[in-house]
């Protein structure tokens, strides 16, 4: 086993990382920018490192990060989600460097990553995916138009190196297409610096399913069941359940085993997540494979009982996965609500400051994963999430009124946050049957979104009525 690991990521997969490596008795080494000097993960970790005062630029410095681990005598090195967690270019310098890289390979990364290469090796394994097209950037917009047309609206321009939501466009009709495939280019060009864009048939209003996959160098791989991504805004996940409520057991099985033959294909190792579409009539369709834990990977763990990063850390350290597909039982629901510091009244506006009071959830079979604290100032530089909450429950419609209860109690102040939204969806009816789609945040928006924040309400009228009576007290 590792005896140091540096984990090349912030926030609170970085803290979720640390707690993993301090029960393997491993020590920790934390990287951070200026920005994050005060970050949770930086007073958790056994050691750590400044990058640089650019708040971004350091976590995407892959020789600066391949320099700390050296110097700092990291035998491996963890990457988390998002920054350089899929980049192919990175992990292929960490173990060209001789440093273990806690992942699958630079190969398996670089053709998951390009969602054209993996939908052609997807396709010769047999696995089903959506119709679509070889990357588009040579062709002209009347050819684009024509392919289109035979395809059938609505299309979707995806960025051929994209994920997280970014690098999409959906187009109803022709005259769309135009001023979509140059937005698209100008987004992936954007986050990924590859403005490749494909087509493919958009399949309408159908259920986010992802399969969680374990494997290891042996050959040896197994699904941990699914989980239901479908409550999504603009394509980010808002919120996660495990098991699906609307799949049977059947479909659980079919989907499960074309996940791992999917991850088969590809000679995948480590944890990593196979996305796909399911329609209206149960036909399913491969969409991308994740090559990295997800943030959703906590309710997985909690209706399994297994530890992902502590299973990726030993993966990655030679461990053979003692584990078969029969050994995997499910028990009961867990949901996880994603908390991000933003004003749902100005459409999502990230809103960044510092957190005056913070009482996180509690309760049995309640667990907060987070990297905030009283006093903590939530830097503007990155992504907008502070916590996620997750509870475990027998049934589906348990696990939804321990959400709802828990988000109640959760209080966080001096930011607004989209506790009030969740709770909102919490009480709405269709999702308390469990049976919605990818379309049901846009179809539902306008009664979500709550109309004020009523901690927020009964502290203005606090201090308006200290004010008050000290300037009554005055006269």
């Amino acid at each position: 086993m590792f005896r140091k690991i540096l984990i090349a990521n912030r926030g609170e997969i970085a803290v979720r990382i640390i707690r993993a490596c301090k029960d393997l008795g491993i020590e920790s080494i934390a990287i951070y920018s200026q920005a994050d000097s005060k970050s949770l993960h930086v007073k958790m970790a056994d050691y750590a490192y400044k990058l640089s005062d650019d708040p971004i630029g350091g976590y995407l410095d892959i020789d600066l990060i391949i320099k700390i681990a050296k110097e700092s005598g990291a035998e491996a090195i963890h990457p988390g989600y998002g920054f350089l967690s899929e980049n192919a270019n990175f992990a292929r310098k960490v173990q060209e460097s001789g440093i273990v890289w806690i992942g699958p390979n630079d190969k398996v990364i670089a053709n998951m990553g390009d969602k054209n290469v993996a939908r052609a090796l997807m396709k010769q394994n047999g696995i089903p995916i959506v119709p679509g097209t070889d990357p588009l950037n040579d062709k002209t917009l009347q050819e684009i138009a024509e392919i289109a047309k035979v395809m059938g609206y609505p299309v979707i321009f995806k960025a051929s190196a994209g994920g997280g939501g970014k690098g999409i466009r959906v187009v109803e009709r022709e005259e769309d297409l135009s001023e979509s495939f140059e937005a698209c280019k100008r987004e992936a060009k954007a986050f990924f610096g590859n403005d490749d864009v494909f087509m493919e048939k958009c399949i309408t209003n159908p259920r986010h399913i992802e399969f969680q996959i374990l494997a290891d160098s042996y050959g040896n791989v197994i699904h941990l069941g699914e989980r239901d991504c479908s409550i999504q805004r603009r394509h980010q996940k808002l919120i996660e359940i495990a098991p699906s409520p609307s799949i049977d057991e059947g479909l659980r099985k079919k989907m499960g085993a074309v996940a791992i033959a999917a991850a088969k294909a590809v000679d995948y190792v480590n944890a990593g997540t196979v996305e796909f579409l399911l329609d209206e009539y149960n036909q399913f369709y491969f969409m991308e494979m994740n090559t990295r834990i997800q943030v959703e990977h906590g309710i997985t763990e909690e209706i399994t009982g297994l530890d992902l990063v502590v299973r990726q850390i030993r993966i990655a350290g030679g461990e053979i996965l003692e584990l078969e597909q029969k050994d995997i039982v499910f028990q009961g629901y867990a949901i996880e609500a994603r908390i991000n510091a933003e004003d749902t009244s100005s459409d999502f506006a990230p809103n960044p400051g510092k957190i005056t009071t913070y009482y996180p959830a509690l309760g049995p079979s309640v667990r907060v994963d987070s990297c905030i604290y009283k006093d903590y100032e939530i830097p503007s530089f990155y992504d907008s999430m502070v916590a996620k909450l997750i509870v475990r429950a027998t049934s589906y419609d348990l696990a939804v009124r321990k959400l709802s209860r828990a988000l109640s109690e959760f209080t966080i102040r001096g930011v607004k946050t989209t506790i009030p939204f969740l709770q909102k969806i919490c009480d709405d009816s269709i999702f308390k049957k469990g049976f919605f789609d990818t379309s049901y945040i846009p179809t539902n928006l306008p009664h979500l979104i709550p109309q004020e924040q009523k901690d927020e309400v009964d502290e203005v009228a606090i201090i308006s009525a200290i004010l008050a009576l000290k300037s009554a007290e005055g006269k």
